[in-house]
């Protein structure tokens, strides 16, 4: 993350079509992450009180990337994970980050050349999730952060996942949670309602963040999510609520 907060800039705010697009098609949400490419990091550090680094951390350590390891981060988004998986594997490693947004590559590639944490050069690629420009078992450890809930289509994603890491090796999914008790729920959308969507409308984008309570009461839950990563191919899947509260999970599935 960066070592500094810049005061909260206003971007372009959405055209109407821009709101209804956003659950309805892959060209949508790919508008969306571009328009709040600017502010993305901010928000994460405002919304998570800073704890999205330790969710980060998390992630990286399940995903089982080592020293000189190839390690793929998915829907790389401003590249926190990727420059953390770089930073693992080390000089002798190699990471790749995807993304569908050009914007965020862009401030992924600002954020690594201003970075002292990544110890192995980033290869930022644009591309689908849903079908990785990468060859069969190319790599031994995988992460995706909040982006398998903005995907299409989950399945073809995870068999996308499944197909280009090596035999055994882990992927960690860390998003929000869609808990299954109404307490964690009711609480998740308090957390949206009083501070999301508010302190996003302070940064010019309200509309991008609204959508939030809407794409997490359609991503699956934990059980669902394992299920779903048994159907992709994986032969292990496990899902960690993440404190506080649960309202974060990981999906670890190898």
């Amino acid at each position: 993350m960066r070592s500094a907060c810049p005061a909260l800039a206003p971007v372009p705010r959405w055209r109407s079509w821009r709101r209804r697009a956003v659950g309805e098609d892959a060209e949508g949400r790919k508008q969306l992450f571009n328009d709040i490419a600017p502010t993305y990091d901010l928000l994460n550090d405002v919304l998570s009180v800073g704890l999205h680094r330790v969710w980060k951390a998390a992630a990286v350590q399940w995903s089982g990337a080592r020293p000189g390891a190839a390690a793929l981060d998915v829907c790389c988004g401003s590249g926190d994970l990727a420059l953390r998986l770089a930073a693992v594997v080390g000089p002798s490693g190699a990471v790749t980050g995807l993304d569908f947004a050009a914007s965020q590559l862009a401030v992924a590639a600002t954020k690594e050349r201003s970075s002292a944490a990544a110890a192995c050069p980033v290869a930022w690629t644009e591309g689908d999730a849903t079908a990785l420009p990468f060859p069969a078992a190319s790599f031994d450890a995988a992460t995706c952060g909040y982006g398998l809930r903005n995907v299409v289509d989950r399945l073809a994603a995870l068999r996308e996942l499944r197909r280009v890491l090596r035999p055994g090796a882990a992927l960690a999914v860390l998003d929000f949670n869609h808990a299954e008790d109404a307490a964690t729920t009711a609480v998740q959308n308090a957390f949206l309602d009083s501070l999301a969507v508010p302190v996003a409308r302070l940064a010019g984008v309200e509309p991008e963040y609204a959508y939030l309570k809407e794409s997490i009461a359609s991503y699956p839950t934990g059980p669902q999510l394992v299920a779903l990563a048994r159907e992709a191919g994986f032969q292990r899947a496990v899902f960690y609520p993440l404190q506080p509260g649960g309202l974060m999970g990981c999906l670890v599935a190898s």
